[in-house]
């Protein structure tokens, strides 16, 4: 029942900007922390071991801390939950997107900006529209569906844990001089807790191209992200991923789903977000199913 009233809830209202204007995001306070340990403990030798002792220290934290919330009741759990999913808000930063590029392509360059961790500057209307596509995918994986699982299979503890994990994943997993070492631990943790996750929401997706998703998903430089990309470009019939610039630095990264279009217009993009809330439905079907399993 908790994770399912969270999910509406977080449908309904997403992410208010009167709260977070005030108020700092948990979000926020774990990059904050991630940030301190990242300053306090990525120097001199054996920054791996560093790395990896600051993970476990943070994931034990975040596990007594979840287990203290829970002893306060539903309604916090349900609230807390909800403010950790991500779907009302992936869903207007994508649609943002697409009544961007339909007002000019700077506008949509802009708002694609802010989802999207490659270089903009320089991207045409097709460019923009695949990487919000993109973004769609991997972060219903990350942002909904991983969350929404770890809940299930763990409670709170679980939910923070994957939180704290995510977030230092997406600040230090990175193979950087400077993180490389420090960031390893972070970044192998995030693959194993999204190994399952990440399948489920390809099947979410595009449940009828399931056995077509494999192949274009071991494509993907992720072992993970490729999977509900793969199955947008399936369920879209739309060629993802493909060669973007970071940095200024060309990287040539193959295609997922070549041999379909790679034309993607604002209306694709809006059939993206109509995919996300069918896969989110299901999701919800299946809290129901095992709140009603367990009940």
């Amino acid at each position: 029942m908790i994770l399912s009233l969270a999910m509406i809830l977080d449908a309904i209202f997403g992410e208010p900007k009167w709260l977070w204007s005030r108020l700092p995001h948990p979000a926020v306070l774990m990059g904050r922390l991630i940030g301190w340990g990242d300053e306090r403990f990525n120097n001199g030798e054996h920054k791996r071991i560093k790395g990896a002792l600051m993970m476990i220290a943070f994931c034990c934290a975040m596990g007594i801390l979840g287990l203290l919330l829970s002893t306060l009741g539903w309604p916090i759990q349900v609230i807390i939950t909800a403010i950790l999913l991500a779907q009302r808000s992936l869903v207007d930063h994508v649609l943002a997107v697409a009544k961007g590029l339909r007002t000019g392509l700077e506008e949509g360059r802009a708002e694609v900006a802010m989802i999207v961790g490659r270089d903009t500057g320089q991207m045409d209307e097709n460019a923009v529209g695949r990487a919000a596509i993109e973004s769609a995918a991997e972060n219903l994986s990350d942002g909904v569906i991983a969350p929404a699982f770890w809940f299930a299979v763990a409670g709170l503890p679980g939910l923070l844990i994957y939180k704290i994990t995510n977030t230092a994943d997406s600040m230090i997993g990175y193979r950087t001089p400077r993180h490389e070492a420090f960031g390893w631990a972070a970044a192998r943790l995030d693959d194993v807790l999204n190994f399952i996750p990440a399948r489920l929401t390809a099947l979410l997706i595009a449940p009828m191209q399931i056995t077509k998703i494999g192949p274009d998903a071991r494509l993907h430089r992720s072992p993970n992200a490729g999977w509900p990309e793969a199955a947008m470009a399936l369920r879209l019939d739309i060629a993802l991923s493909g060669p973007r610039t970071y940095e200024g630095q060309l990287t040539d990264f193959p295609w997922v789903n070549a041999a379909a279009r790679k034309v993607a217009a604002p209306r694709d993009i809006e059939q993206a977000v109509a995919v996300l809330w069918s896969a989110w439905a299901a999701a919800l079907a299946l809290s129901l199913l095992l709140w009603l399993g367990m009940s």
